[in-house]
């Protein structure tokens, strides 16, 4: 078990690291060439100027003025100082939310340690129970856990009280942080300007019909049964294999500027390059020419890979972004069953046009069903064989058990140095390493489900991350370790002794969370505000890519907030705090130091850095409160385990009343508060709507939501586009290529209301259907 030293070593290592990193972040921002990088949101929002454009060679590059430096971290005061409402103009509400979930770790955690360091820290420390436990390792950092205090003794009354009051203080924090996140997107959502997904929903699962495509299937079926607010529509294609080419062209752009910049440099050195892949090997040949051939090549494949969905049916998708005329009209669509048929015409609110993840689109409504169910199998599998990387590496928290079965270490061991690195450092940098991988693995998961926004999948990512952390950094660090720890004593103890030793063992592991806290909380976070990599990528492209200040503004990468991963690590943080807060208090004030350090960081980032590539208005709420709920009953339930291997079974049933409130409270915040993130009041859009009118009376809506869901691929180009109903026709009568009043073989439940409706004109189907 780690000792106050191993711990005392380990917090100089990440204190002195996350200093390292915050000095360098200070010095680096204050010089002119690294502008861009550490500030890049105000130059997209094209209120900085580049420091280099007026200044002397040398300050182009350098910062000479002495009196910077001496104010290096008033980025600090800074980053605090903007109103929160300014803040949500600046960086949207996302972002806004997302700094609060920090705040509201203070607001939970700080009186809650202070009760526990003043109430159940005395308590343990005087209880002089682990003393007495024949071979069992422990150090003076267990005496200040519940693990300290005699089985069946009065004391533990003070722990039961304490976790009454803990749970009140956590309920009440949530159910305010709840009001006002709901309070604050319905004031987003009234003073939000227009924008095209307030007027559009995606509809999915078009029924085929016999007489009519798609196209004109949706046209016709808008027409008939929202015929007062029906405006226009956008069929969806399967365009993947043409936003491929486009991106291989745009590689290969890249590769052709970097080459004609390094001989604009040096004319009488034709640059070449190898045809093998990444320019390795193979065949030397002249660079601009190699690659003003790829382009030419893949011009061509682009060009007919376009002709080719234009022309076939097939490439269009039985779905489609379908516009109306009012915001409320928008609101009954996306609101309400379409079809008694509870499996077709399936509408919701459309995502803004950034935040959709056009690849999905094109996936078969019938197969994400099956998808999702294998993909949960998957999930499964994943975590579970996670278990194996991360009992090793927790073994690694307690070397003296180690000792016990590997005596040939002992010598290594006992070094007084390696043993305080390895037990105080190791375990959780060693652990940060296997979560890296982490993100990618689950976001591509969750693309396989087939979601269609990119916010959507950022919060279907982050609920497979906080499953994965709760079952493989948490239970699997208590489990794992506790198993290996108490080995021996398991093969010596009778099977009724061996529930105790593991109650006596669970808090035990604080200490390991303590060192994870630190390599992960505070130093990692302090890596984040250095941005090495952007930093380096910037100066790399402005080196070989940039001929204009067009081509600079593009080479900056501003990054964005990754709710995927960000999220459920806070919620972590949270769930250790929850179920350490009556077993080891000891683990609160690191859990502080890091949401106070992540405050300050992340509201300085999303001020000056991160441009996020959607917008939803904090949607994500309702998830990031049921978690934490999760995390208060998983609190609760080792709380009533731990409680019964201390000789107090009838007394733990008293905590069953604290875990059905809080299930019942859950409930009620969701009927209170969920709607407003899901819903939009037609209230609401009615007064959203007269209010423009009157403003904008002249409005052409149309025109403004042309292009709005064309494929990025599509955008530019010019097609042609068929006719759609706008509000100055007149004509009563719906158009419908049907031959006959009766109707196609899928019935009224693919079109209701569509007999007896007079032929029109055959339109077309091409990918501007606005």
């Amino acid at each position: 078990m780690a000792s106050i030293q191993d711990i005392g070593l380990s917090a100089a290592i990440n204190l002195m690291s996350a200093f390292a990193f915050l000095f360098a972040f200070a010095m680096l921002r204050l010089q002119p060439v690294n502008d861009r990088v550490y500030f890049p949101k105000w130059y997209l929002k094209g209120i900085r100027g580049s420091p280099t454009r007026s200044r002397g060679i040398m300050n182009r590059f350098v910062n000479l003025d002495w009196t910077t430096y001496v104010k290096f971290l008033n980025w600090m005061p800074a980053a605090l100082q903007m109103p929160e409402l300014e803040l949500i103009e600046h960086a949207g509400l996302d972002s806004a939310v997302y700094i609060r979930i920090y705040l509201l770790g203070l607001k939970m955690f700080v009186p809650i340690t202070l009760l526990a360091f003043g109430v159940l820290v005395p308590v343990n420390w005087t209880g002089e129970t682990l003393e007495n436990i024949d071979d069992l390792t422990f150090s003076n950092v267990d005496k200040l856990s519940i693990s300290n205090v005699p089985p069946g003794s009065p004391r533990f009354w003070a722990h039961i009280t304490m976790t009454y009051v803990f749970t009140i203080w956590t309920c009440y924090t949530l159910y305010m942080e709840y009001k006002t996140v709901a309070i604050m997107r319905l004031r987003h959502l009234a003073a939000e300007s227009r924008r095209p997904d307030q007027l559009t929903v995606l509809v999915r699962n078009v029924p085929p019909d016999s007489d009519e495509s798609v196209n004109e299937h949706v046209e016709h079926f808008f027409c008939v049964n929202h015929p007062d607010h029906y405006l226009c529509h956008q069929v969806v294609y399967n365009a993947n294999d043409l936003a491929k080419l486009v991106a291989q062209r745009k590689a290969m752009q890249n590769w052709l500027t970097y080459y004609e910049n390094k001989y604009e440099r040096k004319p009488t050195d034709r640059p070449t390059t190898k045809t093998g892949y990444g320019g390795f090997w193979g065949t030397t040949v002249d660079a601009i020419d190699f690659y003003t051939s790829k382009m030419e090549v893949l011009a061509e494949k682009e060009a007919a890979e376009r002709e080719k969905i234009m022309n076939d049916p097939k490439a269009i998708m039985p779905a489609a972004f379908v516009s109306f005329k009012s915001r409320w009209g928008t609101a009954v669509c996306a609101q309400t069953q379409q079809c008694h048929n509870p499996t077709i015409w399936l509408t919701e609110w459309a995502p803004e046009p950034r935040d959709v993840f056009w690849d999905n689109l094109a996936i078969p409504y019938v197969e994400l069903s099956i998808r999702r169910l294998l993909t949960t199998v998957a999930l499964f599998f994943l975590i579970f064989c996670f278990m194996i990387p991360i009992a090793f590496v927790q073994s690694l928290a307690n070397l003296e058990g180690i000792q016990k079965v590997l005596s040939f270490l002992k010598p290594v061991i006992e070094m007084k140095t390696v043993k305080s690195v390895i037990q105080g450092f190791l375990p959780g940098i060693a652990l940060k390493i296997f979560l890296i991988i982490l993100p990618t693995i689950l976001m591509t998961m969750s693309q396989i489900e087939g979601y269609t926004s990119l916010s959507y999948l950022d919060r279907r990512s982050a609920e497979k991350s906080f499953w994965f952390i709760i079952v493989n950094v948490f239970l699997g660090s208590i489990i794992t370790g506790t198993a290996f720890q108490q080995l021996k004593s398991f093969l010596e103890q009778p099977p009724t002794e061996i529930p105790k030793t593991v109650g006596v063992s669970i808090p035990m592991k604080a200490t390991i969370f303590i060192t994870y806290i630190m390599v992960d909380g505070w130093a990692g976070i302090a890596a984040e505000i250095l941005r090495v990599v952007p930093l380096v990528v910037f100066h790399l492209k402005n080196t070989f890519l940039v001929k204009t200040e067009q081509d600079r503004q593009q080479a900056m990468d501003p990054g964005h907030l990754d709710f995927a991963t960000s999220e459920p690590r806070i919620q972590f943080y949270f769930l250790l705090g929850l179920v350490y807060a009556a077993v080891a208090p000891i683990l609160l004030p690191f859990i502080i130091v890091f949401f106070a350090f992540s405050y300050v960081v992340f509201r300085h980032q999303v001020i000056n850095v991160y441009d996020q590539k959607y917008e939803s208005g904090a949607r994500y709420w309702p998830d990031v409160h049921r978690r934490l709920i999760i995390c208060l009953i998983i609190s609760q339930l080792l709380m009533m385990g731990l409680l019964s291997t201390k000789k107090l079974a009838k007394v733990t049933a008293l905590l069953l009343p604290q875990l059905i409130l809080t299930f019942w409270f859950n409930r009620y915040c969701a009927g209170r508060f969920e709607s407003a993130f899901s819903k939009f009041p037609l209230q609401e859009a009615m007064v959203k709507d007269t209010l423009e009118k009157a403003t904008e009376p002249n409005l052409n809506l149309k025109e403004y939501l042309k292009d709005a869901y064309v494929h990025p691929v599509f955008k530019g180009k010019d097609f042609d586009r068929p006719r759609v109903v706008d509000e100055e026709e007149s004509n009563p009568l719906v158009p419908t290529r049907r031959t006959s009043q009766v109707t196609s073989r899928y019935n009224s439940e693919a079109s209701s209301s569509t007999t007896a409706t007079p032929v029109a004109n055959k339109n077309t189907g091409s990918p501007g259907s606005m």
